[in-house]
């Protein structure tokens, strides 16, 4: 198996850059609400501490308003980060992440579902002839200059902003390689 990602410049309306934005600071506070949880806990008891983003929602309802598969993300980027850090001791700690610094950016993964009404598979994440369906956020109309083959399967969609305010979305797809043996 392999995988190859394809970015492409997407165009959203008014509505959906407001989603973006939301998602980009709700992903900020989760690293931090979980970073502050985890080196409390650290400090205290010397063992690492296991968040989730759902302990959050109630203390702050609009993490309720995006993508939770955007914050269950964050949440294994974030145990990723400690794991290098603590366990196999090859990197520094994790940091907090500051509004102007971070950058601005959320991944979320393709979930596929069996239609109730028709029986066909749906994808949380599709890629049109020109736009992008994603989760929460709907159809967002993008430059697709290029597919992916049939036979691929799409694995998770990043979405970000660059300094310039234009949107990308990066598509990840797995898919089957063949190993010839050397002469």
């Amino acid at each position: 198996m392999a995988n190859k990602a394809f970015k492409y410049r997407i165009y959203p309306t008014t509505e959906q850059q407001t989603l973006f934005a939301q998602t980009f600071g709700c992903c900020r506070k989760v690293w931090n609400l979980m970073l502050a949880d985890k080196q409390a806990h650290y400090q205290a008891t010397g063992t690492i501490l296991h968040t989730t983003p759902a302990q959050y929602k109630d203390t702050y309802p609009y993490l309720r308003e995006v993508d939770s598969l955007a914050l269950a993300n964050v949440q294994l980027n974030l145990q990723s980060a400690y794991k290098n850090c603590y366990i196999d001791h090859n990197a520094e700690p994790p940091k907090f992440k500051a509004k102007h610094r971070a950058r601005k950016s959320y991944t979320t993964n393709c979930q596929t579902s069996v239609s109730k009404k028709t029986g066909e598979l749906r994808q949380t994440i599709r890629v049109g002839d020109d736009f992008i369906h994603l989760p929460v956020v709907g159809d967002v109309p993008s430059v697709i200059h290029r597919k992916a083959d049939p036979s691929w399967k799409l694995k998770s969609a990043t979405v970000s902003q660059d300094s310039a305010g234009n949107y990308y979305c990066s598509i990840l797809y797995e898919y089957e390689t063949s190993v010839s043996p050397c002469p």
